[in-house]
């Protein structure tokens, strides 16, 4: 029997396995298919240097594709126009790369065609009746190098691609573009791609019977059509655990094992329940559906306990899009009892509760993503987030307290923004620059899938047209990059309103990222029941203060974000003798925010100050002890 061969191929990640392939290789397995999976990835990593391929594949911007454009010569021939053309307008015109790093591109870009040759000459080709490349981000180019120089040494074998590269129009004129590929999934192939394996198999490849496959684009009557999109898998349980040993061989016998640490990866749930309900106007991801699913705990934490178990490393990654809300219940305190724990990441919504952010390092979720994106309310509701400044900034407080890695974005440039919007926003920086900058800090893109896009011109998004550097990838004509591109440009229409201030916003974050604030705020319980706070920021008004009573009682309740009327409420039942005024709570709460103790905006009030110590601090013991001298002698 013929086999079906697998492929992973440059620029992707080293350390991630490709979860759709190993997914197929499982499925297949239980069908009696023999399935193979390779990565190619450790085979141009081993020519180029280990160091330059990560250097390549992760420090320069996915959206200036060197990745891709190395590939190009490969796939179409040299040109040496293009290649001038592509390296004043878009290495040195858009990223202003400096010329050591164009001498690195170069230099891999020279080694691209000697490896396509050996991948040509050193797998049997032959033995397999169907040759797969998963295509996502900058792994496009290379594998169509690849497909097209099999395609013409083997007629015989299939071509087939799908990955996010592929979804909907995309793939289908991709598809057209590229008279080799023989067949393209788009959406959920879980089912639809064993299914043309064993028509292929079996010899009964007809146009009838592809036709009935869900989600493939085929050709008809020379036509590239797309059959009836796949229904997402409902039960995800039914899914097989992905076999990653074919990764594991690839990475033991390459030069990468040295320099490369693997993160299993995990899918728990597919979609995004928030999206499903009010899709964020930037987000492009799901582009096939936004219907969230999850698998059930037991599941979710059996396929944990396999994977950590079988490859023996405890580094995994949660790949979907948000974490399970139902998860919090059963899941993560199962997880924190397991014999052999994992180290996890996820993405989580900046909405947690303080209850959950524990949960989550109990559980050794030590690392996360939660989408901020901004420190405005006005410009959060711009981009339909459902949330909050202050809830971004309590999750942070969190994170930062129970020591769980914290990393997100802001953006700026979403039309409709104001003046105010950032007046407001710089004072909010200044006052939680002691927790975690942000990892990255630019203006939103305008990506294929997001409602932006698909509502462009009532956004006020004129000019649209794919990114600068597709028309090199791609040399098809305008209308052919159009149906290809995922990352468009764009001009904003006349008085559409984005304030220029983003230069100004660039250089504070990076600011707070090279020169963070070396004090911090802290919040500690004293022998006789006040709190004392502490606070050594660099711009602190006073160092110390101890509250007690009902000043104690106000900061402890707004400890998560609460409105004026709520913490007047709680006054009131904790204190019924007090009878204390609105304003008089007011007054009390802003001077706790202009002394930098909290922060207030038209959501409420929330408390800033840590109630342990971050990761790296002193032990309780000796930081509670300075503090508490501290705060005697003030």
């Amino acid at each position: 029997m013929k086999k079906i061969l697998l492929l992973s191929m440059p620029v992707g990640a080293l350390e991630r396995q490709a979860l759709g392939l190993s997914l197929f290789k499982a499925r297949l397995a239980t069908e009696g298919v023999p399935c193979d999976v390779r990565y190619l990835t450790f085979t141009f990593a081993d020519l180029i240097g280990v160091e330059e391929y990560c250097w390549l594949s992760t420090d320069i911007p996915h959206t200036a594709f060197a990745g891709e454009w190395v590939f190009t010569p490969s796939l179409y021939g040299a040109s040496s126009r293009a290649q001038t053309s592509f390296v004043r307008e878009v290495l040195q015109g858009l990223w202003r790369l400096d010329g050591r790093s164009l001498e690195r591109i170069l230099r891999a870009q020279a080694m691209a065609p000697h490896f396509i040759d050996h991948c040509l000459q050193t797998v049997r080709w032959h033995d397999y009746a169907i040759v797969g490349f998963t295509s996502t981000f900058e792994q496009n180019i290379a594998s169509l190098a690849l497909a097209q120089r099999v395609k013409a040494k083997y007629p015989g074998v299939k071509i087939v691609f799908g990955g996010a590269n592929w979804e909907g129009e995309m793939g289908l004129e991709l598809h057209r573009c590229f008279p080799f590929v023989d067949y393209a999934f788009s959406g959920e192939a879980d089912e639809s791609f064993p299914k043309l394996v064993r028509l292929v198999l079996s010899g009964r490849l007809t146009s009838k019977a592809c036709a009935a496959i869900p989600g493939l684009i085929r050709r008809s009557h020379g036509e590239s059509v797309l059959t009836r999109l796949p229904e997402p898998v409902q039960n995800l349980d039914s899914l097989p655990i992905p076999d990653y040993s074919d990764y594991f061989r690839d990475f033991d016998h390459a030069s990468a094992n040295s320099l490369v640490v693997p993160t299993l990866l995990f899918e728990g749930a597919r979609g995004c329940w928030w999206g499903a309900k009010r899709h964020c106007m930037f987000c492009g991801l799901n582009g096939a559906t936004l219907k969230f699913r999850a698998k059930t705990p037991q599941r979710a934490l059996q396929e944990i306990e396999h994977l950590v178990q079988r490859w023996q490393t405890d580094l995994v990654q949660a790949v979907d899009n948000v974490v399970p809300m139902q998860y919090f219940r059963d899941f993560f305190p199962a997880l924190a009892r397991a014999e052999r724990p994992a180290r996890m990441f996820y993405e989580i919504r900046a909405n947690l509760s303080r209850e959950q952010v524990k949960a989550l390092r109990e559980a050794r979720v030590l690392h996360v993503q939660p989408g901020i994106e901004s420190f405005s309310n006005h410009v959060l509701e711009l981009m339909r987030k459902g949330t909050t400044a202050l809830q971004n900034i309590q999750v942070l407080k969190w994170c930062k307290e129970y020591g769980v890695q914290a990393d997100y974005n802001l953006l700026y440039g979403f039309p409709g923004e104001r003046d105010e919007d950032y007046q407001h926003l710089f004072g909010l920086l200044r006052a939680i620059r002691f927790l975690n900058p942000p990892t990255a800090c630019g203006p939103i893109r305008l990506d294929r899938f997001s409602p932006y896009y698909r509502e462009a011109q009532t956004h006020g998004f004129q000019n649209v047209k794919p990114m600068l550097p597709y028309k090199y990838l791609y040399p098809f004509g305008e209308e052919s990059v159009r149906k290809i591109a995922y990352y468009f440009d764009y001009d904003l229409a006349p008085g559409v309103h984005t304030p220029d201030r983003s230069v100004e916003l660039v250089r504070w974050v990076e600011d707070w990222k090279t020169n963070p604030e070396p004090g911090t705020l802290q919040a500690f319980e004293r022998p006789d029941g006040t709190l004392a706070l502490l606070d050594t920021r660099s711009h602190s008004l006073r160092s110390s203060v101890v509250l007690q009573g009902m000043d104690k009682a106000v900061y402890d309740y707004c400890d998560r974000v609460r409105p004026l009327a709520s913490i007047c409420d709680h006054l009131a039942r904790s204190f019924p003798q007090a009878r204390l005024s609105e304003d008089a709570v007011r007054s009390f709460l802003d001077a706790l925010v202009a002394h930098g103790y909290m922060l207030g905006d038209d959501s409420g009030y929330l408390s800033l100050a840590l109630r342990s110590q971050p990761a790296g601090a002193a032990p309780d013991g000796a930081l509670q002890e300075r503090m508490l001298a501290q705060v005697s002698r003030a």
